[in-house]
Order: C-alpha cells, then structure tokens, then sequence
C-alpha cells in the first residue's frame, strides 16, 4: 500500500512540473498515492489576468483551463509516480481529453478541488479520470490523456 503524501509548498510543485506564472494552475496538493491518484488545490481569485477578458461584467473561469488544471493534476501524478524529479527536457504534454462535462460556473473566490485517478499507463502514455469541484459539487470532468515528450533544451 502507498503512503498518502502532500505538497504544501508551490516551490516542491515547480520541481515537478514546466509551468510558470500565469499559467502554473496547481497551487497545492492535498493527497498522492503514487501511480493511482492525487487530489489537488488550486485557488481562483478576481485577479487572475483572465478575468479582465471573461468576462469583466461577469468573471467566469474558462473551462479549457479548467480542463487544463486537471491536465496539471494529470502530469504532476504521472511525474511524481516515476520518483525524484523530472530533467528539464522531459514534459508531459496533453495529447486527448475525452468525455469533458461541464456541470457548473467556476468564479473568483472559488476553491477547485481537483481529483485524478489513473486508469492506464502504458510506454510513457497516461490516462486519467478526472473531476474538478467546488465545495463538494461537481464543476467538470473528464478522461485526460498525456504523453511523455522529449524536447531539445
């Protein structure tokens, strides 16, 4: 059975994972069991740069980052399954999400909780279950897929 970790510190999840401000959309983790799952945090507040665009009269959180949060959910696993930290050469990009639901608006002040499972891993090719909510309600889910990419640095 695999030990229940969590990353308190946004400085352990850039070691994990390329993105940078505006675009690092994983502020914590709450649980990871490796190669299964992890729960993720990630805080929306009126002054994310997205919302002077989406909309200024009524700020919505889009749903492609949404969808892309649970991509970050979906890369951190992965990474953090393979033990110590990736080379700066190695990402894992989205390559397919499947099945996207949305059931609810995301605004500032909310709290998304992401959950990811895996489903499979195969030849560096992850797919994942994953949901995003909001205080226990479900604001979006989907099957996530990614795929390890080698870049030249």
């Amino acid at each position: 059975m695999n030990d229940v970790v969590t990353i308190d510190d946004v400085r352990e999840i850039v070691k994990y994972l390329p993105h940078r401000y505006p675009f690092l959309l994983i502020d914590r983790v709450l649980e990871f069991n490796a190669n299964r799952s992890l729960r993720g945090l990630k805080n929306v507040t009126a002054n994310e740069p997205i919302f002077t665009g989406h909309f200024p009269q009524a700020p919505v959180y889009p749903g492609v980052l949404i969808l892309e949060t649970m991509a970050q959910a979906s890369a951190l696993l992965a990474f953090k399954s393979l033990g110590g930290y990736p080379p700066p050469e190695t990402l894992y990009l989205l390559v397919g999400i499947d099945k996207a639901r949305f059931k609810q608006q995301i605004v500032p002040g909310d709290q998304i909780i992401v959950d990811v499972e895996v489903i499979k891993e195969k030849r560096g090719i992850w797919k994942f279950d994953a949901k995003a909510t909001i205080a226990g309600s479900l604001a979006c889910s989907a099957e996530v897929m990614i795929a390890k990419n080698e870049i030249e640095l």
